[in-house]
């Protein structure tokens, strides 16, 4: 049997000085030196020595100790007299290395802020002169359309702003002066400009644009002008307000009842702080209220308003889930920094955009006109 030479790789022929141990190896190549007589075998299994060969020439590999990543590795000395302290566990760094939580929290005070200002700006359209929500939903959409756009690019598609907001207003316009299908044209006049507004840089980028234009136009302008469907009747004004106000009871219901009782999640992959705990608090907090507020407003029976709440927080906690996925699949945090202690704009209508073509076929069954 052959062997290799610890020194250096030289063969040692019959010099029984050759230091032990000698390592077997079988592949060793024909012709080599004989194993010396006399020679201590290789102690096989033994952990002191790997169980391969050595190669000529190359250092014992040197083990490298397991460390924990949170310890320090220069640890501190404890008092005089005292144990000495092992590790000192590392303060948790966020993005950028920044101490702190990982997470930035909201900002509180900003984020009541704003969220009263807007649900101010609503109710006061509604109240004082319904036509003005059409220009709240256009300004809301065109927003809408600029943070998707900008968002979006992180995929390497650059949908043409112009025709989206162009088509934003065109279709709320349309849904309050013609109705529901003077809507569905004008999304496919929007989807048609769009369209043509790449041909001009070629096919590539018509292809490369053509799906990030259809997604945006339809998931933003189109489904919120049907906010501009639902103020039409008489009654628009108390429609809308029912909807807004489901969809606040069914996040308020969902975060208290999460906060307090969420220990399931219910789509961790996507919303790991959703549990079904908060979910059931979001049904039965817009259920109830719907109920009331709608039999208050316009007469609804209770068991329809039950109904409606229920499928109006449903479909809202959908939109959020949605546009979750959506953010976690481009990697961002927020659609946008444009409301403080929000995030974008879109943070705050994800829930809605679902919600208003819901309660416009809701109201359809149980207040027709």
């Amino acid at each position: 049997m052959s062997y290799l030479d610890p020194r250096a790789g030289q063969a040692s022929g019959d010099d029984t000085s050759v230091p032990a141990p000698y390592v077997h190896d079988s592949t060793y190549p024909a012709g080599a030196p004989a194993y010396p007589a006399g020679a201590p075998a290789y102690p096989q299994g033994d952990p002191a020595y790997p169980d391969q060969a050595w190669r000529a020439g190359e250092p014992e590999p040197v083990p490298v100790p397991e460390t924990d990543p949170d310890v320090d590795p220069d640890p501190e000395p404890g008092p005089p007299g005292g144990k000495r302290v092992k590790g000192k566990r590392r303060a948790k760094r966020g993005r950028g290395g920044e101490k702190g939580p990982g997470r930035a929290g909201r900002n509180l005070p900003a984020a009541i802020a704003v969220g009263l200002s807007l649900g101010l700006v609503v109710l006061a359209s509604l109240l004082v002169w319904p036509p003005a929500l059409l220009g709240v939903v256009a300004v809301a959409a065109g927003i809408g359309v600029w943070e998707t756009a900008r968002a979006l690019t992180v995929t390497g598609a650059q949908p043409p702003l112009i025709p989206l907001i162009a088509g934003s207003v065109l279709m709320t316009g349309l849904a309050w002066y013609e109705g529901a299908d003077a809507l569905f044209l004008g999304l496919v006049a929007t989807i048609g400009a769009a369209m043509l507004w790449r041909v001009a840089d070629g096919f590539a980028a018509l292809r490369r644009d053509f799906t990030p234009s259809v997604l945006i136009a339809v998931y933003v302008p189109f489904l919120l002008s049907f906010a501009a469907l639902l103020v039409r009747p008489e009654d628009g004004q108390w429609r809308v307000l029912a909807t807004v106000v489901g969809v606040v009871l069914s996040d308020t219901g969902g975060y208290a009842a999460g906060v307090f009782l969420g220990s399931h999640p219910m789509a961790p992959k996507i919303s790991p702080k959703k549990s079904w705990e908060g979910f059931a608090g979001s049904v039965t907090a817009s259920a109830l209220g719907s109920a009331g507020l709608l039999f208050a407003l316009m007469d609804v029976p209770v068991y329809y308003g039950l109904l409606f709440g229920a499928v109006i927080s449903v479909v809202a906690v959908m939109g959020d889930l949605a546009e979750s996925m959506l953010k976690r699949d481009l990697g961002v945090k927020d659609m946008s920094n444009l409301l403080p202690g929000h995030g974008g704009l879109m943070d705050r209508l994800d829930s809605i955009l679902f919600a208003v073509p819901t309660a416009y076929l809701l109201f359809a069954i149980i207040a027709p006109n």
